[in-house]
């Protein structure tokens, strides 16, 4: 009887670099865009790996999935990205098994996150798992742990203040335009880059310091065109960058471009500037920093950016990590009882097979006596019993374990009434 069993659990890895151990540059090589993470889920499928997804921010990238050995996941994301793997081999962090979906709850819930309790994570993942699974990576156990993992996430933003305030990168970014620029509402302020990040923080500086003197620019015009018309704001075409980033105050770059957008040329000129990186890989060019009249800040400064409602969440921690516990038991208990149930339905489909067979070696369209019925029966658990039997001759270490199983299983030794 062959049993296709569930994947062992101590083969599940993550595998990854995030903020706690790497600059934003060395993450920077490593972030996987969508066209790299197609790439690598083609050669981890090639490689008979069909259980796993990436997850790539820009606080880390990390891998998640089955493999015999964390070493190969490491060679996925080093091919597919652009770092190499000696430098992945000396700065990533590995962890396999229960400790392994652990630290995805953990991500998924924002107790692991730059900027404790960030939200915008989850949808990350999310969006991760999705992709994976429309190119076929996704597995059984990875779609009911994302599942579960989601469901935590929801269950601690409404149940506990982890998430509460006015905490990210988004924001930090807001607070540090507060800081350092004033008379900010008589500034030129442009905005280049229109994606989620781009948006979050301009809506936080309309919010909160209520801007409108800024400018969107963004490489798909129609994109900042719609926005702005929503938002009361100015846009200009791409291909009037230049003209607009030379008479900026205050620039905001939210690209995520794989080459730097904004280079030394952007910013002639001697009149102060504000340049604030909200993407990985950078997308200020290093030569930038050089410029006497320039302040460049990046995603990693940004995060030194306190808010008073940090402490208020980091009370919330406890609360969160019994959620966490709570229901990652409960996963454990699934994955655990699916195996069982795999074997359940293997020897129920065993005992079909001999009974239709035992059935069929009878007289074509005879009516059954009884005694014909017993003796069908007795043949079918006299086969099952021979298969058993046959098991423990063949695997002698293991029989006293067999029997001590069965013998527990049917309480042969019990005294029955």
């Amino acid at each position: 009887m062959q049993v296709n069993q569930p994947k062992d659990i101590s083969h599940f890895h993550i595998v990854g670099i995030n903020y706690k151990k790497t600059d934003a540059a060395i993450r920077g090589q490593f972030a996987i865009n969508q066209d790299q993470y197609q790439q690598l889920l083609h050669e981890a499928r090639t490689a008979g790996m069909d259980d796993l997804f990436v997850l790539s921010t820009c606080n880390r990238t990390e891998i998640y999935g089955f493999a015999p050995d964390a070493g190969l996941l490491k060679r996925l994301l080093s091919n597919a990205s652009n770092g190499n793997l000696q430098t992945l081999g000396e700065l990533a962090y590995h962890k396999s098994g229960e400790t392994a979906v652990r630290h995805l709850y953990h991500v998924g819930s924002g107790l692991d996150s730059q900027i404790l309790g960030d939200y915008e994570v989850i949808g990350q993942i999310k969006s991760a798992a999705k992709f994976a699974k429309a190119e076929g990576c996704i597995g059984t156990f990875l779609e009911r742990l994302v599942n579960s993992v989601l469901q935590v996430s929801k269950l601690i933003k409404n149940e506990t203040a982890l998430s509460s305030g006015t905490v990210s990168v988004a924001f930090a970014a807001v607070r540090l335009l507060e800081k350092k620029v004033p008379d900010i509402h008589n500034k030129k302020i442009v905005l280049l880059g229109v994606g989620k990040i781009g948006r979050n923080t301009c809506k936080n500086a309309m919010e909160y310091l209520g801007l409108k003197n800024i400018t969107l620019i963004n490489r798909t015009t129609a994109t900042a065109e719609e926005f702005a018309g929503h938002h009361g704001l100015q846009y200009v075409p791409y291909e009037e960058m230049d003209n607009a980033l030379k008479t900026a105050d205050v620039i905001l770059v939210a690209t995520n471009a794989p080459q730097p957008t904004i280079l030394p040329a952007h910013l002639e000129g001697t009149h102060p500037r504000l340049v604030i990186d909200l993407s990985i890989p950078f997308n200020v060019a290093p030569e930038v920093r050089q410029l006497p009249h320039v302040e460049v800040v990046n995603v990693d400064e940004l995060s030194k950016v306190q808010d008073e409602t940090l402490q208020m969440r980091l009370n919330e921690v406890p609360k969160a990590m019994a959620i966490i516990e709570e229901h990652m038991e409960e996963f454990l208990y699934w994955f655990k009882m699916r195996k069982h149930a795999v074997v359940l339905k293997a020897v129920k489909e065993k005992l079909a097979e001999i009974h239709a067979r035992e059935i069929k070696e009878q007289k074509n369209g005879a009516h059954y006596k009884l005694e014909d019925i017993e003796e069908v029966s007795s043949r079918i658990i006299q086969k099952m019993i021979n298969l058993m039997a046959g098991k423990v001759r063949k695997d002698a270490e293991k029989g006293d374990q067999y029997i001590a199983m069965i013998n527990d299983i049917f309480e042969a030794g019990a005294n029955q009434e």
